[in-house]
């Protein structure tokens, strides 16, 4: 890519908020989750809220303020490693500190497995003081695909070191139900500690398309909800934010991703019929090499600049609902669902 080419581009400021995104993907399996959770309040002693760090604004669930009370709570962003490097994190990790009020946090990472380990030397004290003949026992809770299970397994071999006990995916609904308890670590003596994978839990509602995309980016909403196009077209748009070199590969620097599909297509032979690029396969692909950190890592959050706007949102969002709203938002979504079908004629016009 030529110098000339980069000093010249002008990215997008602002994404179009297309109609046709859907505000909700509040599922029948994410009601029941949570009306399990807060039944079973009585019976847990802490729960562990995980958390996309490549949106660590975005996917937090404020309903899980008011389902699952004063529980002491532990945060865990996870995918860590797929959120960059730099100066800029030691900020971002401080503006998370404030956005938490004081919770624990902690930080996940594929590439150290043993990272997790300062979670479960804080569940141990805490645990040191419960009573010694009763389990200390936990819920991890999160949006759909959002690492919950890969958590619970990394605990239980840093603690425990044990094989995997939970199903992982790398799609939403692997966990439809919640689990047994499942042993993370075992004290003589003490109170062994167990914890239960429960279902992601979607927001009944989304206020705004940009959020339901960055969740959809994320992996956190069915593949399918959101036209490939239209999610490729989004991570364009933050990828021209941070750098077009990540797909120079392919592509000059552009705000079309019609034309970055057809050179991506065709440069990785993706053709269909008569000849033609795959567009949609390119789109699909594109998104995917992003989510496994193969096309740039960054936030798609502006944790420096929107969590106290956000935090004014998610308060007003948090007020409680009742389960009777719960069971009408869903099948209002479910109704809304059946009779719109999305498309992407705003791209081919």
């Amino acid at each position: 890519m030529k110098g000339s080419q980069l000093n010249k581009f002008v990215a997008r400021l602002t994404f179009p908020h297309f109609d046709s995104v859907p505000q909700s993907y509040f599922l029948g399996h994410h009601r029941s989750g949570l009306e399990k959770m807060k039944s079973m309040l009585s019976s847990i002693d802490f729960v562990i809220e995980c958390r996309d760090f490549r949106s660590p604004i975005t996917s937090v669930n404020p309903m899980f303020e008011e389902a699952l009370g004063e529980k002491p709570r532990l945060i865990v962003h996870t995918k860590y490693d797929l959120g960059g490097k730099g100066r800029k994190h030691r900020r971002t990790k401080e503006a998370l500190r404030h956005f938490n009020r004081g919770k624990p946090i902690f930080y996940a990472d594929i590439h150290h497995p043993n990272c997790l380990g300062p979670m479960i030397e804080h569940l141990k004290y805490y645990a040191s003081g419960a009573d010694k003949l009763v389990p200390y026992r936990g819920i991890v809770v999160g949006m759909p695909n959002v690492g919950k299970s890969s958590i619970i397994n990394s605990l239980r071999n840093i603690g425990m070191h044990k094989a995997k006990a939970a199903r992982t995916g790398n799609h939403p609904g692997i966990t439809r139900k919640i689990g047994g308890p499942i042993k993370i670590v075992e004290r003589e003596g003490s109170s062994s500690i167990y914890v239960l994978d429960t279902p992601g839990v979607f927001v009944p509602f989304m206020p705004d398309a940009d959020r339901m995309l960055k969740l959809a980016l994320c992996g956190c909403v069915k593949d399918g909800l959101i036209p490939p196009t239209i999610l490729a077209d989004y991570l364009l748009f933050h990828m021209n934010k941070h750098s077009p070199l990540y797909y120079e590969k392919w592509s000059e620097p552009t705000n079309d991703i019609i034309a970055l599909l057809d050179s991506y297509a065709r440069k990785n032979g993706f053709i269909i019929k008569g000849g033609l690029p795959n567009t949609e396969l390119a789109a699909v692909n594109l998104v995917h090499k992003w989510r496994t950190g193969q096309l740039g890592k960054f936030l798609l959050d502006d944790v420096l600049g929107d969590s106290g706007q956000l935090q004014m949102t998610m308060e007003k969002e948090a007020s409680p609902v009742s389960l009777n709203k719960l069971r009408k938002v869903e099948k209002e979504w479910r109704t809304q669902a059946g009779k719109q079908r999305i498309t992407e004629k705003g791209y081919h016009d």
